[in-house]
């Protein structure tokens, strides 16, 4: 997926500190074609003839941006780690010549970039705005020009300082949000920490207080490892369901090719009442493999052994993903996995906050 020719937009803007706009496809560039909506292209053109469209104060107020378009453009169903690794070292690549970035994204997996870009990007020092719409860029009443509004103002905000979401006038912390509805505008929610930001009138309030740029010290630290390591299905996530049995979890965690597993519990952390579970657990945490749990309960923590359901996960070498959302725990185990860390070291970062996920 290479980095294409720039387009050049040069807005009304009364900065000179330029945003790069990454478009790599989803609904909002979708247009209409014999079998149904695919992505378009001409996006830049597309984007700068909708901004037109908002009052002449607003569109003074916007900052400088160039748009590049990926050469291949993906339904977000179709990302991949390649994907996240793709968009990470293109950030890479261009940190040094714009002041802050916007990826467009399809909403289905947007979530799970952002999530994934946060740990390759620590210690980011200026804004990372990942958004898209609900409806096309040209349909009637939709939310796109409103998102692109957004994510460009908060993307020259330099006291953002890490990966967010903005969508329906809400910023969100990227490894903190999920998306909550399949066709609502208001698509994602933060289920457990507070928003970053929000649009209040014609204004973008953003919360330092609750931002990473606080507490991050001296230039970014990013890690950039071989994803392919993690793009066969080395790692996997098994949400619990009544009746699972033990052969059917060994069916995921006994194959040679995983590395890593994400278990959705019950509640507070809670497992059927069946040995045998915990002896696989046991069996493929001893092998090496990365286990981490969190709850199928949006919000709210795990507390592995609270209760006597959960009793003896910590022992099986289970890890507690605290509130971390299925996105955040799963991409920072496919993160670990791709680097060339001790399992003692694996365990002990995935236990450590990286980027504000737990």
């Amino acid at each position: 997926m290479a980095m294409p020719p720039y387009s050049l937009l040069a807005s009304n803007a009364m900065t000179d500190k330029r945003i790069l706009v990454i478009y790599t496809g989803g609904t909002i560039g979708m247009q209409s074609h014999p079998n149904g909506l695919a992505p378009g292209g001409n996006f830049a053109t597309r984007m700068a003839a909708a901004l037109t469209q908002l009052p002449i104060a607003q569109q003074q107020a916007l900052p400088v941006y160039d748009v590049i378009s990926y050469a291949t453009l993906i339904d977000s169903s179709a990302a991949t780690p390649l994907t996240w690794q793709q968009l990470a070292l293109d950030i890479n690549d261009q940190l040094t010549s714009y002041a802050g970035f916007v990826i467009i994204h399809g909403t289905d997996t947007l979530s799970w970039t952002a999530a994934s870009l946060a740990y390759q990007l620590q210690g980011l020092d200026r804004p990372v705005v990942i958004t898209g719409s609900m409806l096309p860029l040209e349909a009637p009443d939709s939310d796109a020009l409103a998102n692109l509004h957004g994510a460009l103002k908060f993307a020259a905000t330099p006291s953002l300082q890490e990966v967010a979401i903005y969508f329906a006038g809400q910023l969100l912390r990227g490894t903190r949000a999920i998306k909550q509805h399949s066709d609502a505008a208001d698509a994602f929610t933060s289920p457990n920490y507070p928003l970053l930001g929000k649009r209040v009138g014609d204004d973008f309030v953003y919360y330092p207080s609750r931002g990473l740029g606080q507490q991050q010290r001296g230039a970014p630290r990013f890690e950039l490892p071989d994803y392919r390591l993690v793009n066969q299905g080395e790692v996997v996530r098994i949400v619990l369901w009544p009746g699972i049995t033990a052969w059917q979890l060994d069916t995921w965690l006994g194959d040679s090719r995983v590395k890593g597993a994400l278990l959705q519990l019950w509640g507070a952390g809670n497992l059927p009442n069946d040995p045998g579970l915990l002896d696989v657990l046991a069996k493929a945490s001893g092998e090496g493999k990365l286990l981490a749990a969190i709850s199928q309960c949006p919000k709210g923590s795990v507390h592995l052994g609270a209760y006597a359901a959960g009793h003896g996960l910590s022992d099986a070498g289970i890890m507690a993903g605290d509130s971390m959302t299925p996105e955040a725990a799963f991409t920072k185990l496919a993160h670990l996995l791709a680097q060339p860390l001790t399992l003692e070291d694996q365990r002990q970062r995935f236990l450590t906050p990286l980027v504000g996920e737990r």
